[in-house]
């Protein structure tokens, strides 16, 4: 178990710069998500953890241990891809020792530590199979099982679950957490799925090309994104386009077309001036429905689509030049749609007040 520590990493494929100058710091036995648009960097960073690319500048320690050109196999982590990577001739338990005999393990220790390997991932009536012989989520408890037998420093993850199923996918969301804190391992974990980072992480980082956007924990970063790209990357949000009146102890006041809004800033060093071009971020949960009118944050409008999902319906409800998305739970108001005025209203709390 150790930590990892990230400083001014910067990694180029010909002209094309793929990590700006990255900092980042990973706490002993957290379990890290790296998250972001496809061609962000993210996977460029894992691999450079792992030693597959050298960095053109900046350094990666583990610990104490400069690590930053340091080979794979001397860095003694273990990797799990999208593919299983399972030798399809070898045994369930021949596949989680091959590490161990690369690294010379006497026989009886392998034999010992392969079948606590497959008994943490609740595999060990599976030894003597063939992959071919498995379900995918097998595969893939037989995979993190042959990473984690050669006790490595740290787990990387890039994408494991993109191969599964929905049912398998929640399930070994589960399953990888629970190993992962059982063992206290130190995990980074690459995945384009917002509610597999949301359920499983301990903290996250967002990357949008090669920069760090903003890192947190997975209530932190939906909760207060602090720009545009992360509040749109992370679960859906109405933008709401506004100038800033006056901002005063973290609450800003805005007007916007449909009224005057006070809410929070979403990046707390931010610092506005008056009159600046700001945008509200509020997630359609946090909208409130009403037939009569509310003080503080209320726009008026009609339900426009209405999609009925039982316990929850989805709205586009019109208020003016804006069509915002509302998610009700309980739904009440779904014979409304097409009819006449409600009310919008969200707390302040939960009005983003965004400053890019």
């Amino acid at each position: 178990m150790i930590s990892i520590r990230i400083e001014q990493l910067t990694k180029r494929f010909g002209g094309v710069t793929a990590l700006h100058g990255l900092d980042l710091t990973i706490a002993s036995g957290e379990l890290f998500f790296l998250l972001g648009p496809s061609g962000c960097g993210k996977t460029t960073l894992l691999r450079s953890l792992a030693g597959f690319y050298i960095p053109e500048e900046g350094t990666i320690r583990f610990g104490e241990e400069d690590v930053t050109r340091l080979a794979p196999h001397k860095r003694n982590t273990g990797m799990m891809f999208q593919s299983y990577a399972l030798w399809p001739h070898m045994t369930v338990a021949e596949n989680v020792a091959f590490g161990l005999e690369e690294r010379k393990v006497p026989k009886e220790e392998i034999k010992r530590r392969v079948g606590e390997a497959l008994e943490s991932v609740r595999m060990g009536n599976y030894g003597e199979r063939k992959p071919n012989q498995l379900s995918g989520g097998q595969q893939q408890r037989v995979a993190l099982a042959r990473a984690l037998v050669i006790r490595p420093r740290c787990l990387l993850l890039d994408e494991p679950l993109s191969n599964l199923d929905a049912k398998l996918r929640l399930e070994m969301r589960t399953e990888i957490r629970r190993v992962c804190k059982e063992f206290n391992l130190t995990t980074v974990y690459v995945t384009h799925d917002q509610k597999e980072a949301l359920s499983v992480s301990d903290r996250m980082a967002i990357l949008d090309g090669g920069r760090i956007r903003q890192v947190g924990s997975p209530r932190e970063v939906y909760r207060r994104p602090t720009c545009k790209l992360v509040a749109n990357f992370i679960g859906e949000t109405d933008f709401i386009d506004g100038t800033l009146v006056s901002l005063e102890s973290g609450r800003a006041l805005v007007e916007t077309a449909v009224g005057r809004f006070e809410g929070v800033l979403g990046d707390a060093a931010a610092r506005p001036a008056a009159g600046a071009a700001v945008t509200l971020s509020v997630r359609p949960e946090c909208w409130t429905l009403s037939a009569e009118t509310r003080p503080g944050n209320v726009v008026r409008g009609r339900i426009g689509e209405c999609t009925y999902l039982g316990e929850t319906a989805q709205y586009e409800f019109q208020a003016g030049p804006l069509a915002l998305k509302i998610f009700e739970l309980n739904p009440r108001f779904t014979e409304q749609a097409g009819r006449g005025e409600l009310f919008a209203s969200a707390a302040p709390e939960d009005v983003v007040v965004l400053t890019e």
